[in-house]
């Protein structure tokens, strides 16, 4: 039957005679507006040619002719999407010689340049129907449409900056998208593709709603179709799905540009928004397989950091194109790029690994494909790779280890996953870390470590353990003395020594200190070699408690009182007072004083453990009576002229005041030593009745009263 395919013109280039199974055409539905054109007599395109009905054939012709056409077209066109001739691929892809990413950045994008697409561009993340923008995010409140559109995080390869092309298709279907492939080689067949995602959600998909529907045609710059395909609907999804449709064509042996249309299929409106990443071009070429040492050999090798090694890698080439395809060796080291080996042009290629540095390295063969020899036109081969694995590094082993006899040691290495401990007295063992518990002279030697990574990559480091013995210590000075006496301390057997606890020893870094310890206390002392080996003796000095007296505070009393002495004592049983003066009892600890003057105690105790007598004294200030007179006469009879206060003399520091009956002071004596007179500023006071304040200035309440100036 006759197969219609719509292409948004028509193009009847293969439109003859011949049976019209083995016609097809490439035409949308504008063919029904032209061949309506036809049939009323108006102008319409075959091809590249432009026909007039009413110059080339009679317009009831031209009707009878068409109709049947126009039938066919419009049932056609309304069954079935876009398709055509394709070429295939049952070979290798090489690299994107062509990759239209939209770039990176911040949002938004810049717009696409002049005649990539007759949409109009926005900088909002909103497009209207006819509208695109360039994005690297429709998130938040960047996605004006949350309820309906997808929230897309980032582009196809999940780069969080790069840019995408968003769009909101137009009403009417039309081309939207012209990408130029202008670098490819004649001759080739290429893979073109596509990564397209759906904006529309699942919830709010349905009826009404237009899904994404995309034409893809390869033109030569002069308008031949290369190959056509449809992606068909595009469904939707509950997440953002990206979707990859693809197509192959084969370049003209004289071409060496292409351009790649994409037809809206679906009207706008409702619906049919999606995104636009990723767009390639990859030539497909022979199939290469490769292998070490022959093509059914493993794709990777396995070096250690150091080894040396020699590879060959054997390729073998799918020559079924019958076409003398050229060779080029690659390799790749560790984030170098992919680099010609220079003079490798056959299908193997030797390697060979000296005192192997640690890295990634990586080959491949590149074989041209079609008529070009150009290393742009070329596919490649899987990489075949050798690891080259850094050994491990140990840690933790120190080069010389000193211990001493009867020392617990570990051997504790670090840096590998597994590891082999082997020494002297000690068979090869795994366990890591390795315990020697009482270490003697027999042990002592090399120790050896082999540590292994996860590639069985290996490493060795080795300790020397020397064992020396531990010194023979002695200490002397067990004894017993008296709290604040001191003995002597003696150790021996070493080189160094360090008493403890060192605060009651007059040196704690010699062998034979001074102690004084307040208490019983056990001194312990570390006795080193030169080799730091040490052994530990211990020596108690027992203290004994001296007596400890305290007669109690000062007493004060008035000539005539009694007062208790306060005192007390400590590690003692015989007491005894001196002197005995005034004491109820001089052999009790607290004996009653009665003492006619001053006098001070002495508190004598003996210690219970024969550690001597301890003293103390108390002091007891006696006051005399004072009699204070209410009548003396001045008048120089000699006989009572002064105002005599007996036993005031006693208290030096005493103050007296008088007053007269207005308060004004008209004697003061500190110390009372020379009685008043009767006069005030050298003159005889008037006789009356005068008023006295004393204070004795020994914490006792002031005395006041009045005497009487007589004459």
């Amino acid at each position: 039957m006759l197969r219609y395919s719509f292409t948004g013109r028509c193009d009847y280039r293969a439109l003859s005679l011949a049976p019209v199974n083995h016609v097809v055409w490439f035409c949308n539905k504008h063919v029904i507006i032209n061949l309506i054109c036809a049939a009323s007599g108006k102008n319409f395109t075959f091809g590249s040619q432009l026909f007039n009905p009413n110059k080339t054939l009679i317009k009831v012709a031209a009707f009878i002719f068409i109709l049947p056409v126009i039938i066919a077209a419009s049932l056609t066109c309304n069954a079935q999407t876009q398709t055509g001739p394709q070429a295939t691929c049952n070979g290798s892809l090489g690299d994107p010689v062509i990759n239209q990413d939209f770039g990176s950045g911040s949002n938004p994008g810049a717009p696409l340049a002049a005649g990539i697409t007759n949409l109009t561009y926005t900088s909002s993340n909103c497009p209207d129907d006819g509208q695109y923008t360039i994005a690297n995010s429709l998130t938040g409140s960047g996605n004006c449409h949350p309820d309906t559109w997808q929230n897309v995080t980032s582009d196809h390869t999940g780069n969080p900056n790069g840019y995408m092309m968003i769009v909101n298709a137009s009403v009417a279907p039309s081309v939207f998208f012209t990408q130029s492939a202008p670098t490819l080689c004649p001759g080739t067949t290429y893979q073109f593709s596509a990564y397209i995602l759906n904006l529309i959600t699942l919830q709010a998909s349905g009826s009404g709603v237009s899904e994404p529907n995309i034409t893809f045609s390869v033109e030569t710059t002069d308008g031949q179709v290369l190959a056509i395909d449809s992606s068909g609907t595009i469904a939707p999804t509950s997440s953002p799905t990206w979707v990859q449709r693809s197509l192959f064509f084969t370049t003209p042996n004289n071409a060496t540009s292409v351009v790649v249309k994409m037809t809206n299929n679906a009207p706008g409106g409702n619906g049919n928004d999606l995104i636009l990443d990723d767009i390639t071009f990859r030539a497909c070429g022979p199939v290469i397989e490769t292998g070490f040492g022959s093509t059914s050999g493993s794709p990777a090798q396995a070096l250690c950091q150091g080894q040396s090694a020699n590879y060959t890698l054997q390729a073998q080439v799918d020559n079924s194109s019958n076409t003398a395809p050229s060779y080029q060796w690659q390799s790749y080291h560790t984030n170098g790029g992919w680099v010609d080996t220079a003079g490798q042009t056959s299908n193997t290629l030797n390697v060979q690994f000296v005192n192997a540095i640690p890295g990634t390295y990586q080959y491949r063969l590149g074989v041209t494909n079609g008529t070009s020899t150009l290393a742009s036109c070329r596919v490649y081969s899987q990489p075949l790779t050798v690891n080259v694995s850094p050994n491990p590094v140990i840690q933790g082993v120190s080069p010389v280890m000193q211990q001493c006899v009867g020392d617990t040691v570990v051997l504790n290495a670090t840096g590998g996953s597994s590891y082999q401990w082997s020494g002297p007295n000690l068979p090869a063992t795994s366990t890591n870390p390795v315990t020697i518990n009482g270490i003697s002279a027999a042990d002592a030697g090399q120790y050896t470590v082999v540590a292994y990574n996860q590639y069985d990559c290996s490493s060795t480091a080795s300790t020397q353990i020397n064992v020396s013995p531990v010194p023979m210590a002695t200490v002397a000075g067990a004894t017993t003395i008296c709290t604040g006496d001191s003995t002597s301390l003696t150790a021996s057997g070493g080189a160094f020594y360090l008493w403890s606890p060192g605060k009651t020893l007059s040196d704690s870094t010699i062998s034979n200190p001074v102690a004084f310890p307040i208490d019983t206390t056990t001194y312990t002392v570390k006795v080193s070699n030169a080799s730091g080996c040490f052994a530990t003796k211990t020596v108690t000095v027992n203290t004994l408690k001296k007596a400890i007296a305290n007669a109690g505070t000062n007493k004060v009393i008035f000539e005539g009182q009694t007062v208790k002495l306060t005192a007390s004592e400590q590690y003692g049983n015989l007491f005894y007072w001196t002197p005995t003066t005034g004491l109820s009892d001089p052999n009790v600890l607290n004996p009653l004083a009665n003492p006619i003057n001053d006098i001070t105690y002495t508190l004598h105790v003996t210690s219970t453990t024969s550690c001597g007598i301890d003293s103390s004294s108390v002091f007891v200030r006696v006051y005399k009576k004072i009699t204070i007179p209410n009548t003396f006469s001045p008048n120089g009879d000699g006989r009572n002229d002064y105002w005599n206060i007996d036993a005031l003399i006693t208290y030096p520091e005493s103050l007296m005041l008088v007053f007269d009956r207005y308060g004004q002071q008209v004697f003061k004596s500190v110390g009372y030593a020379n009685p008043w007179d009767g006069k005030y500023n050298g003159q005889p006071v008037p006789v009356g009745t005068y008023y006295y304040v004393l204070d004795l200035k020994n914490n006792t309440p002031k005395i006041s009263g009045w005497v009487l100036v007589v004459r």
